[in-house]
Order: structure tokens, then C-alpha cells, then sequence
């Protein structure tokens, strides 16, 4: 199983329609355009986290308390902000806001400017963007552990395999403009991964859960 595939199973053209108007894009190809990059830094700071034994056991109990699978289950309740007023369970696995601020803390402003620099977006059209993808990319993984019943070391193996693609890619060089400024904007150590200096972040945040 393809989490990224998973993910973008569920961003369907009628999908990305409704986010586009909500986001007040001018275009479904604008938002497609900032939608992959924006999948690849939450999905690889999430698949770096987990390949330790404290951050797989973090994100699973993360799903586990607060259903993140009721995000697809409702995924036209939570598009149209009906799913944020539920009880806090469900809020909380909905906003996208609070996931961002503790994965990419006070980074969050420069992702956006980045995004918007290679989109066509706006700035605040894609950090909009970013807090309705936030919670479907971790309502994905919800949903992929309760339907394969996967414990801490099967959701650390289903993401295991984004790393290597994303350091492959990033050793071709040949690739994408997009995750090259990310790289350098959010790697601060300069060890050549996007991910790790934010993992700390992360960490700490599904703990809180």
C-alpha cells in the first residue's frame, strides 16, 4: 500500500473543485500544482518521525485517541466545517491549523510564501490549503490503520518507503524545483533532509495527543 496514493485516492476531481472555491483559487491546476508539494513535506516529516520506536508508537496512538479516520469517513461534513463543530475528539482531528503549528511551528508563514512562489496561490490561499490537507493526510493514515489493522511498526513500514523516494529524488537533483527550496528553507542543519529538524516538533506534538 501507497500512502501517497491513498491520500490523493481521496482528493478526487470533484474534491479538489470544492477546495479550490473554498480556498478562492482561480484554478483546480493552481491547486493540484501546490496540493503534491504541500503532500510531500507532511508526509515525510510524519514517515521521519516514524521510523523510530517513540515516534511510530506517538503516531499511533495520535490516530488511535483521536479517530483521524473520521475525517474520510466524513469527508464532505469536515470540507464544509461541520465536522470542526463536533465534539473535541472530532475537532481536534480536524484542525488543521493546530497540526501545522506544531509540525512546522513558526515555518509555517515561509512554506506558504514558498508554495504560493511556485503555484500561482496566494499566500493565504496556500496556507488554507495547507490546514484542509493537514488533517486529511493524517485521516488517510487513520484510515489505513483501522482498515488494515496496522499497529506502531505497520504504520512505521507504510511510511517507510516515502524516505526513500524523497532522498532518491533529492540525489538525482533533477527533480523538483518546488522541494529543493523547502529543503534548504526548513533543513536549518544543513544535513541534506527536510524532515529531520522538524521531527523534534512532531515528536512532541503526538505525545501532547
Amino acid at each position: 500500500m501507497d500512502i501517497m496514493d491513498l491520500i490523493k485516492g481521496q482528493l478526487t476531481e470533484t474534491v479538489m473543485s470544492q477546495i479550490t472555491q473554498q480556498i478562492g483559487a482561480s484554478n483546480t491546476q493552481q491547486t493540484a500544482n501546490a496540493t503534491g508539494s504541500i503532500l510531500d513535506v507532511l508526509v515525510g516529516q510524519l514517515a521521519k518521525n516514524a521510523q523510530t520506536q517513540d515516534g511510530s508508537s506517538a503516531l499511533a496512538n495520535a490516530l488511535e485517541k483521536d479517530r483521524h479516520e473520521n475525517v474520510m469517513d466524513n469527508l464532505s461534513d469536515f470540507l464544509g466545517g461541520s465536522l470542526q463543530q463536533q465534539a473535541p475528539r472530532a475537532s481536534r482531528a480536524a484542525n488543521g491549523s493546530g497540526i501545522l503549528k506544531h509540525i512546522l511551528g513558526d515555518k509555517m508563514g515561509g512554506v506558504a510564501d514558498m508554495i504560493s512562489n511556485v503555484s500561482g496561490l496566494n499566500t493565504q490561499q496556500s496556507g488554507g490549503l495547507m490546514e484542509i490537507l493537514a488533517p486529511i493526510v493524517m485521516g488517510s493514515l487513520g484510515k489505513a490503520k483501522q482498515t488494515n489493522n496496522l499497529d506502531a511498526g505497520g504504520l512505521s513500514d507504510l511510511l517507510g518507503g516515502i524516505l526513500n523516494n524523497q532522498r532518491q529524488q533529492r540525489r538525482q537533483s533533477s527533480g523538483n524545483p518546488t522541494m529543493d527550496m523547502l529543503s534548504n528553507f526548513l533543513d536549518k542543519d544543513g544535513d541534506g533532509s527536510i524532515v529531520d529538524d522538524v521531527a523534534g516538533m512532531l515528536g512532541n506534538f503526538l505525545r501532547k495527543k
